[in-house]
Formats: C-alpha cells, structure tokens, sequence
C-alpha cells in the first residue's frame, strides 16, 4: 500500500462523505463501469465543470476495487451492494489512484511536477513486487511492464482525477503540455497491464492530443454524451430527499425547495435532464442559508478579460443572458483547450465546460442566481435588448 499503489486515502476521502447528513448514493455508476473492465473499452474519460462530484466518484471507484483496504463497511449498505457483480469485484484490484492537482513543495517546474509522481509510483511498484527484478531506473511503464510479464502476472485499474489540473499552472509550457500528452500515452495506451482507465478532468481530452496519442479514451461531456450524466451533480429527486433531510433537523427552517431550485439548478445534461451544482446544495444546507458558493475556476481572469474586452462583441448576448433570455451558440468543448478565444462561438464553450453557462437545444443560457451573481462580479456596463427572436426567459427573483 502506498499514496499511489492500492492508497487507503480514496477509502478515508470517500468515508468521509458517506458520514456526511447529505450524502448521496450513487454507486451504481459502478455496475456500469465494471463490465467494461479488461475490454476494449476499458479507457473511460468524464469531462464536468468543478464542484460536479467528479473527485467523489473517482474516490469512491478507487475504494470499491482496491485491495489496499477492505470496504465492506463503506459498500454493504449501498445500492451496488444488490448487483450480481458487488461480491466478486468488491477490493479485488491492484488500484493505481493519482490525483493530479498535487504538486511538489515549491514547484516551478513541469519537470518538478512529474518527476515525484512517477519516482514514487516506481519506489511504491518496487516495494510491493519484489520478486519482479525490478530497475528503478527503467521508466514507469516498463516497470509495470516487468511486473506483468513476471511471475506475479499483475495486471492494473488507473484511476486518474484531475488529468487537466497540470495545464493551469504558469510553470507549464507548451512543450512541457505535449510532454505530458506523450507521458499518458506510455503509461496507458496499447498496454496489456491496463484494465481499466478512468480520467475525470474538466478539459476534453481528445482536443489536447495533437495526433492518436490519447485517441484510446472514450469521452463523456455534459453537453455531448448521455451516458453516466446523473452521477454527476445532483437531480430533482436527489434534491427533493436532500431537502426532506434537511427539514426533519431544522424546526426553523431558513431554506426553501423553491430557492434551492433558483439558486443552484439549471444546468443541463445531453438528455435535457436538469442538474444541480452539488457542492452549492449541500454547502447551503450545512450553513441553512442561501449563497454563492460558487468556486471560480483557473480561467476566471481570462474568461473576464474576453468579456471586458467584448471580444468577438460578447457583451450584448451575456446581457440578454442576463435579463433571462438563452442566447443561440454552436458549442465546441473543445474550445477550452486554448483560451487564446477570438468567436463568440469559442468564448461560450469555454463557458460552458468551466461551468460559467449552460447549454441546452443549441442555446446558452446563465444557468442559476449563484451564477447570475459571477457575472454582477465582472461589474461589466451591459446594453440590454429585447431578442429579435421569441425565446424562453429565465427570471432569478
């Protein structure tokens, strides 16, 4: 066991928010996951915007399958548990679990970044594989490599959060991006000790690759694929169960279901389907109060500078937006990869996967008041006109 190798740290993290009064129960993204274990589509990417749960369940992945620590306490309770696949797959992995937003004390340099995760995998696979005639000095994959085609015959689950976390950092060049593309790609792709890989990050993957580097990795977006969209954030009904918790200990109730419903909703999956930012519900009802918990992610500072600047005249349509009505826009996800913006079409898609805005039939819209109240932040002169065009207007009261 080790910070990568079979970790007890996704265990802790993910006890951590099953003792929780609003936790929610979504384990049976497993029963979808688990088929796909040693297949041909065993490389899983799910892209969303932050505070959408994506490290919950990647903690929750990493703690149902590894062997590092026995989680029937954590499992046996839950709906997973009712699966004909629980007892045989439950702790019966070699789990190789790396959150990528952890640097180096003092980091200045990609190479700083990357060296201790991959020293560490290696001191961690040579410590528990012995017997492997193991060479420190051999890069990671031929480590795994040797291992699998040794007498332990060990094959590997990735569990990978925060994949895009490196491209936020000032520190990064874009040589040291296609390094790290070409790093991914030799520890994962066309490797016989994979069976399964599963990336969450905020940024589509298959944008930042510039050839077939990273092309193994199916995609699952908000706004493209349907699949596995109600693990992340949360749903009407999940919502309606989290206020009826929240009722029975509050004999002064401040919150209402209505006003969790302005404040947080309004985000929209593939199939229409609305979601909630699951970090703002539950952190509201902690607090009983009604707030912006939004958290601004890296791009804010770009995505206020397109939008002060009125590049590719943005202001006119985010005052609609503003004012309740969905604006028409082609979005791109992939657009995000670069902030170097210049058509409204690629500054609403970065909006859209940074969570700024959502988008449904083809139109862009401020999701909720949490949001609305971002926008106030940028303290941005708008023109607002009414739309040529009849649309739907949303009104946070």
């Amino acid at each position: 066991m080790g910070i990568f190798l079979n970790s007890t740290i996704p265990y802790d993290s993910y006890k951590e928010m099953e003792d929780s009064p609003y936790f929610v129960d979504k384990t049976l993204l497993l029963e979808e996951l688990l088929p796909r274990i040693g297949t041909a589509e065993k490389y899983i990417c799910i892209t969303r915007p932050r505070r959408f749960g994506k490290s919950v369940m990647a903690n929750m992945i990493a703690s149902f399958l590894s062997r590092g620590k026995n989680a029937d306490d954590l499992f046996d309770h839950l709906k997973i548990a009712a699966s004909s696949s629980y007892a045989r797959n439950l702790n019966q992995y070699n789990v190789i679990t790396i959150s990528f937003n952890k640097i180096p004390n003092r980091c200045r340099s990609y190479e700083q970044y990357i060296d201790r995760i991959e020293n560490r995998l290696k001191r961690e696979l040579i410590q528990a594989f012995p017997d492997a005639d193991l060479n420190p000095e051999d890069p990671v994959w031929d480590i795994l490599m040797d291992i699998h085609t040794s007498e332990y015959q060990a094959k590997f689950i990735f569990v990978l959060d925060e994949w895009d976390f490196i491209f936020h950092r000032d520190f990064v060049t874009d040589r040291n991006k296609a390094d790290y593309i070409d790093f991914l790609s030799a520890l994962l792709k066309d490797m016989p000790y994979v069976l399964l890989a599963y990336m969450t990050g905020i940024l589509p993957v298959s944008k930042y690759s510039s050839g077939s580097e990273l092309n193994m990795f199916l995609e699952y977006t908000m706004a493209s694929e349907q699949m596995y969209s109600s693990y992340f954030g949360f749903t009407e009904t999940e919502v309606d169960e989290l206020f009826s918790r929240y009722l029975r200990t509050h004999s002064v109730p401040r919150i209402t279901r209505e006003g969790l419903k302005i404040w947080y909703d309004g985000y929209h999956t593939k199939s229409g389907e609305r979601v909630y930012n699951p970090r703002s519900v539950t952190a509201a009802l902690i607090n009983d109060n009604l707030g912006n918990y939004w958290t601004s992610s890296g791009p804010y500072d770009e995505i206020f500078y397109y939008v002060s600047h009125n590049t590719a005249a943005v202001r006119e349509d985010i005052a609609q937006m503003m004012a309740g009505f969905p604006v028409p826009a082609r979005v791109r996800e992939y657009a995000a990869t670069c902030m170097n913006l210049t058509t409204k079409d690629e500054i609403f898609s970065a909006m859209v996967v940074y969570g700024f805005l959502s988008y449904k039939d083809g139109c862009v819209s401020i999701p909720n008041r949490e949001l609305m109240d971002k926008f106030r932040d940028m303290r941005i002169s708008f023109s607002i006109r009414k739309p040529e065009k009849a649309t739907t207007a949303l009104f946070w009261n």
